[in-house]
């Protein structure tokens, strides 16, 4: 921008000094040295663009990065809380079912206690109840020797 301010004060310089001056050479000169700080400019916008987009290109790669990171952190924290919550409903279930046997057996052991109690009830009333019919019966056998009176 500054040579087209000194072009141009130098070409006003030769219109005031020169008679013979063509003033449309200003017009020419001007523009020419517009037009090339017209690209210069324009040039240097797009690579000023282009070094923001690749920042900013950069800025993304970084910011995913750090997303995958976090994400890849986030499932082995849930990998290994899955895997702690499977081991402690498996310790649990394996407690369960330890306890579930263990009544199994008590219930079959009492099932064959309370068997034999029965079986040993049984017998002793039938042995009771043959003891009372024998003394019954000697009570009646002794009863008819003895003569009565009438």
């Amino acid at each position: 921008m500054e040579s087209l301010f000194a072009q141009f004060a130098i070409l006003s310089e030769q219109a005031l000094c020169d008679k013979n001056f063509d003033p449309y050479n200003i017009e020419d000169d001007l523009m020419k040295l517009f037009e090339v700080e017209a690209y210069k400019a324009w040039a240097a916008m797009e690579l000023d663009q282009e070094k923001e987009v690749e920042e900013a290109e950069n800025f993304m790669k970084e910011a995913e990065d750090h997303l995958n990171t976090a994400m890849e952190e986030a499932m082995d924290e849930f990998r290994r809380f899955e895997e702690e919550m499977n081991e402690m409903a498996k310790s649990e279930y394996d407690s369960l079912v330890s306890v579930a046997e263990r009544a199994r057996n008590m219930g079959k052991t009492m099932e064959k206690v309370a068997t034999i109690a029965a079986k040993k009830y049984i017998e002793t009333a039938v042995n009771s109840a043959g003891a009372s019919m024998k003394s019954a019966f000697k009570a009646i056998s002794s009863h008819s020797k003895k003569v009565h009176p009438s």
